[in-house]
């Protein structure tokens, strides 16, 4: 058995390793980023030595120390180390407060003075992480509003809000007088803004009772780099104007109909639901990867082309792009014909196309859409059929003749040449005409292809 020496109790210690390579303790002081010692040990020899010297490393060390080494990782490694042992969840232990909060928007002033103080507490310093719950207790009611603040020593803060089914009757039809907007316009910050060094920012289920206070909490952070909305509801439009905003992320907002953003060192999009009816990115030259997933079709079920192409256009010198199937398929049925249009997608080096199944329409709608990218090297065709189906409608007016009309030779000898397609995946792959078809046009015009890759679904019927 390799010789041990436990570890000293002023000396943070990082455990690494798998099933398949040892397990690496390695140990270093606090003031210097010099190795002191390090052993190495297989999981089983290291589980029977801990038996036998009964000696609980983690649980010996003090909680000033374990704060020391659990403040040098990131957020999420930080959550997961608190699985290691039932000593580490109490540096996860909130700190509670509980505050009245008036939903009316007439009342919010006294209301929120109190949360600007309580946040401003939280938002003092970054030395450590922490965990704060706010109990929110809604004015006239039994009931209350729960915010859940996480906070990361990389200036990450994490939002998240719980209604309770009374509050969320009550109050989720109320008019209210504000608009339900997220706007971040960039100004000089002051001494006084709680939320001025926020770097990274993820709000979560915000919802029509709270927009106003996260709005402000919004409206304050200036050099604001990562940004994620996820699952709020109460937000309806997000209207951004910085220099330093870099990643943003909408995730299944279903009531946001229009996102402004002009933010030149923006480097990735992602979104995720129905398709806004704004999507405005202007100075955004720093932009190389967008995800436009809308798994949920338009919003309102309002779809115009000219915009459609306008969105595009702002993302035509990306270089990964990943697109909802049926998008390429409406646009097409409307008579859209990629390869005419007045910009290509020259940078595009990685394309994925999403959706519920691949039949005649997606198939040649795919093949139009892929005359319009030259530089293309991989292409994943990701077939879900988990997701819903979007039926298309039926386009009175059109570009052109639409392509979508021709039989499926023709589509094939409209097809350019992939030059540089090297890599082709189809996920979900199950065999059907249509697909077989779309892979024997992918390997006739691909004339470079070296990876070829068909995932079947566990089950196919």
């Amino acid at each position: 058995m390799n010789s041990f020496a436990p570890p000293k109790a002023t000396c943070p210690f990082h455990i690494t390793g798998t099933k398949s390579t040892p397990l690496q303790i390695i140990l270093h002081t606090l003031d210097t980023d010099n190795l002191s010692s390090t052993a190495t040990l297989a999981p089983g020899n290291y589980q029977k030595l801990m038996e036998e010297e009964k000696f609980d490393q983690i649980s010996s060390l003090p909680f000033e120390l374990k704060q020391r080494i659990i403040s040098f990782l990131p957020l999420k490694e930080a959550v997961r180390v608190s699985v290691l042992s039932t000593h580490w969840k109490s540096l996860w232990s909130p700190i509670q407060v509980s505050l009245n909060f008036d939903p009316n928007p007439v009342n919010h002033e006294g209301s929120g003075q109190e949360f600007n103080q309580v946040m401003g507490m939280c938002m003092r310093s970054y030395a450590c992480l922490e965990q704060w719950k706010l109990c929110l207790n809604v004015v006239d009611s039994n009931e209350a509003l729960i915010l859940k603040a996480t906070k990361g020593v990389d200036r990450e803060l994490h939002l998240e809000f719980f209604e309770t089914k009374k509050v969320s009757r009550d109050f989720k039809s109320e008019p209210t007088s504000t608009s339900a907007c997220l706007c971040l316009h960039s100004h000089h910050p002051t001494q006084t803004d709680s939320f001025a060094g926020v770097k990274l920012l993820h709000l979560r289920s915000v919802t029509n009772l709270t927009k106003t206070r996260v709005s402000e909490v919004f409206s304050n952070c200036h050099v604001l780099e990562s940004l994620k909305l996820e699952k709020c509801r109460g937000l309806e439009s997000l209207d951004v104007k910085t220099d330093s905003l870099r990643s943003l992320v909408v995730a299944d907002c279903s009531n946001m109909s229009a996102i402004t953003i002009s933010a030149q060192n923006l480097k990735s999009f992602w979104f995720h639901g129905a398709l806004p009816q704004i999507i405005s990115l202007k100075n955004t030259r720093s932009l190389v990867d967008v995800v436009l997933n809308l798994k949920d079709g338009p919003i309102n079920n309002e779809f115009d082309c000219e915009e459609i192409l306008s969105i595009l256009f702002s993302f035509k010198d990306v270089e990964a792009l990943t697109i909802s199937g049926w998008l390429l398929e409406w646009l097409c049925s409307a008579g859209v014909i990629f390869g005419r249009l007045d910009f290509q997608f020259n940078k595009l080096k990685a394309l994925t196309w999403i959706d519920s199944l691949i039949n005649k329409d997606k198939r040649d709608s795919l093949a139009c859409f892929l005359n319009a990218c030259p530089s293309l090297e991989k292409l994943l065709v990701e077939i879900d059929s988990n997701l819903s189906t979007i039926p298309c409608p039926l386009f009175y007016q059109y570009w052109h003749e639409p392509h979508l009309w021709m039989d499926f030779t023709s589509v094939k000898s409209n097809t350019s040449q992939l030059k540089h397609l090297k890599s082709i995946e189809l996920l979900g792959f199950t065999g059907r005409d249509h697909e077989l078809q779309l892979m024997d046009l992918l390997l006739e015009k691909a004339i470079r292809v070296n990876s070829l890759t068909l995932t079947c679904p566990e089950f196919v019927s």
